[in-house]
C-alpha cells in the first residue's frame, strides 16, 4: 500500500483519471490519503478523514511513508482557522492555505506556518459562528473552500473545523446522528436533510435559531425553514423538501 499527503492548497478530487472528469471532491493543504491505484499521470486515493474517494493528478500530491500516514492517523487534526494564510518552505517561498487545511503534516513536508489554528472538539455553540466564515462563499460542485462549496462540503468543513466528523455528501451524512422529529426539538448546529422528487437526499443545511437556516444553495446563504422546508427569502417560494433533521453532537 502507497500513502499520499497534499502539498498543494486545493486540489481536485475526480471521479475519473482525467482533467475533463467531474469534480466530487477537493484535497486540501495536508490532507493525507491512501493510494488505491495508480497510473502514469493519475493516482485514485481514499481519503483518511472521511474514506472518499477520487482520483488526483500525481503532480499534485507527494508520498510518504506508512509510519508517517499512520503517525499523522493518530494524531489530532489540527487546522488553519485563518481565510487564507501562507506556509513557508525551504527555499523561503510561500504558498497559499485555506480555511481548514490541515497542518500536522508540516515537518513531513519540511514547511513551517505561524498563522492561526484551531484543534480538538468545540463547544456546539461555536458551529454558527464557524458557518457564518464562509457565508456568501459561492457554490461550487464538490468545493470545500470559501471560494466554493456545495451544501454537504460547508456542512463537512463547519463540523471539522470544531473537531467532528462527518462523511462527505448528504446523503451520507444523513446516516449519522440521532433523528429528531420536530424542528421544536432542534438547537443551532444541528443539520435538516432535504430530499428530491424521487426521495433521494440531495441537500444538507445547518439549523440556526428562531427557524433559520445556513446552507450553500447558489451561494452560502441564510434563509427560513419551516415544516416544509426551505423558504428562499429572495425568491418567496420553497425551494427544499425537508425530510428530516439530524442531531449530531
Amino acid at each position: 500500500m502507497q500513502y499520499g499527503i497534499c502539498n498543494l492548497s486545493i486540489v481536485p478530487l475526480r471521479r475519473e483519471p482525467s482533467d475533463a472528469s467531474e469534480l466530487v471532491s477537493q484535497v486540501l493543504y495536508g490532507d493525507f490519503f491512501k493510494v488505491l491505484e495508480q497510473r502514469k499521470n493519475w493516482s485514485k486515493i481514499r481519503l483518511s478523514f472521511d474514506k472518499y474517494e477520487g482520483w488526483i493528478d500525481n503532480k499534485q500530491y507527494v508520498s510518504i511513508s506508512a509510519s508517517d500516514y499512520n503517525t499523522l492517523q493518530k494524531e489530532t487534526p489540527r487546522l488553519s482557522i485563518d481565510l487564507v494564510e501562507f506556509i513557508e518552505d525551504p527555499q523561503h517561498q510561500l504558498h497559499p492555505i485555506l480555511l481548514g487545511s490541515s497542518l500536522n503534516g508540516l515537518s513531513i513536508l519540511n514547511h513551517t506556518h505561524d498563522g492561526n489554528t484551531v484543534s480538538g472538539k468545540v463547544a456546539k455553540n461555536n458551529l454558527i459562528e464557524t458557518a457564518f466564515l464562509y457565508l456568501n462563499s459561492p457554490y461550487l460542485w464538490g468545493g470545500k473552500t470559501p471560494f466554493g462549496i456545495d451544501c454537504s462540503g460547508f456542512t463537512q468543513m463547519v463540523y471539522k473545523l470544531n473537531g467532528y466528523k462527518l462523511l462527505r455528501d448528504a446523503s451520507q451524512q444523513a446516516t449519522q446522528g440521532e433523528p429528531l422529529s420536530f424542528i421544536e426539538e432542534s438547537e443551532p448546529g444541528d443539520l435538516a436533510f432535504f430530499d428530491n422528487q424521487e426521495g433521494v437526499i440531495t441537500h444538507v443545511g445547518l439549523i440556526m435559531s428562531d427557524n433559520y437556516i445556513i446552507h450553500a444553495h447558489g451561494k452560502v446563504r441564510i434563509d427560513r425553514l419551516d415544516h416544509t422546508g426551505i423558504y428562499n427569502v429572495d425568491k418567496r417560494m420553497h425551494t427544499h423538501k425537508l425530510r428530516v433533521i439530524k442531531k449530531i453532537i
